[in-house]
């Protein structure tokens, strides 16, 4: 291409009368320089990628109805229109399909996430005349970073109780699973605590590797209910910020023990501390003026309480369903979205014959909630049954 346009030039410097020997001696072609060199930089960076047949290519400037694709973009394109693959198959093809179908197989392989039980931490704490260890657990889901930590504090006490729970109503189940015993004295020393440190996060490793205690209540309230009943006293007396804090982390130690809201109807407890802990979470965020996250964690309890029409029509429902709601509504009209879902909820139960007028806030309902005893709250709500 390089030598057509040194001859088109000197072919119209003749013309126009310049001597071809004031032009000086004919220069080699720099096809075996320059262009070796801009070939050799394409085919360290495209190699294998594309491919240039005859000459045609590299003359046409213009490109018409018969040019090449420029681009692996622009190739990719007219295959994927034309219904057909027709890059060639070669070792490197290959070996690229076999890369990417390895890598599906690695995307569909299920990698099961278990929880760690990490003691980050343990001070002496001096309280009166009494002296005790206060250890500091982290509770993390393995397999993926996990952006939601949850943090427990606990004494030696509290674990000793938790043993003495379990073995009472798990027997068999306990059997093997060693406890650290009490020491009269170096209690508060360094090799002491740290000894303990290594037992308690064992302790509790061994504890939820086992199917039945894993789900056992007393070993679930063992983690969140402390934060629970603490941001309900919170809620009380109207300090609501704070109570966010003990709420939240008492949802996520929820969420990683693997708490499902479809629960057997055996475990109704459970399912009553978690209705609880996203209803406070609304009453908190409201009040708080917060109406975004209000909403968000009002419509995720909505869903797990939504009845089927047949228990509608036989008026049994979950007592926290119509506050639910009646807050759903108003916060959803504030912010300025869709709910004709939950207005056509409400209407279905006004033509059922219940009054939805009269019904306590769910403020009302969180104050007066008893958390230790949740299994009568949890039943579903019978035509009769008072607030």
């Amino acid at each position: 291409m390089a030598t057509k346009f040194l001859d088109r030039l000197r072919r119209t410097l003749f013309k126009e009368g310049v001597a071809p020997a004031e032009l000086g001696p004919p220069e080699e072609c720099p096809e075996s320089s320059e262009l070796d060199d801009d070939t050799d930089c394409v085919s360290s960076r495209l190699s294998g990628t594309l491919s240039f047949e005859g000459e045609r290519g590299l003359e046409s400037e213009d490109p018409g109805e018969n040019s090449e694709p420029d681009s692996d973009s622009d190739f990719l394109g007219e295959c994927t229109e034309n219904g057909s693959d027709s890059s060639p198959v070669g070792p490197q093809s290959l070996l690229t399909q076999q890369l990417q179908e390895s890598w599906r197989r690695s995307q569909s392989r299920y990698i099961p996430e278990k929880l760690v039980f990490e003691v980050t931490d343990a001070s002496v704490v001096q309280e009166g005349t009494s002296k005790y260890v206060l250890y500091t657990i982290h509770v993390i889901r393995s397999g993926t970073f996990d952006k939601t930590p949850a943090v427990i504090t606990r004494r030696y006490r509290d674990f000793e109780q938790l043993h003495r729970r379990l073995r009472r109503r798990y027997g068999g189940e306990m059997e093997g699973v060693s406890f650290p015993r009490k020491k009269l004295r170096r209690n508060f020393a360094a090799e002491t605590i740290a000894k303990r440190s290594r037992a308690f996060e064992q302790y509790l490793t061994h504890v939820h590797s086992r199917g039945e205690l894993r789900q056992a209540p007393v070993f679930l309230e063992f983690f969140y209910l402390g934060d629970l009943l603490a941001g309900q006293s919170l809620l009380r007396t109207g300090l609501y910020q704070e109570a966010l804090g003990s709420l939240v982390n008492a949802l996520r130690l929820q969420e990683k023990l693997g708490f499902q809201p479809q629960l057997p109807p055996h475990k109704p407890r459970q399912h009553g501390h978690w209705l609880f802990t996203l209803s406070a979470l609304v009453a908190c965020f409201q009040e708080l003026d917060q109406l975004e996250e209000a909403q968000e964690y009002c419509e995720r309890a909505l869903k797990d309480l939504a009845p089927s029409r047949d228990a509608l029509q036989q008026q049994q429902f979950h007592h926290l369903l119509i506050p639910l709601l009646q807050a759903n509504v108003r916060l959803s009209w504030k912010i300025s979205k869709d709910k004709r879902q939950w207005e056509a909820l409400l209407q279905e139960l006004r033509n059922s014959g219940v009054d939805v007028s009269n019904q306590p806030s769910l403020k009302e309902y969180l104050v007066k909630e008893s958390l230790e005893d949740c299994e009568r709250d949890a039943r579903p709500k019978v035509k009769g049954d008072v607030a």
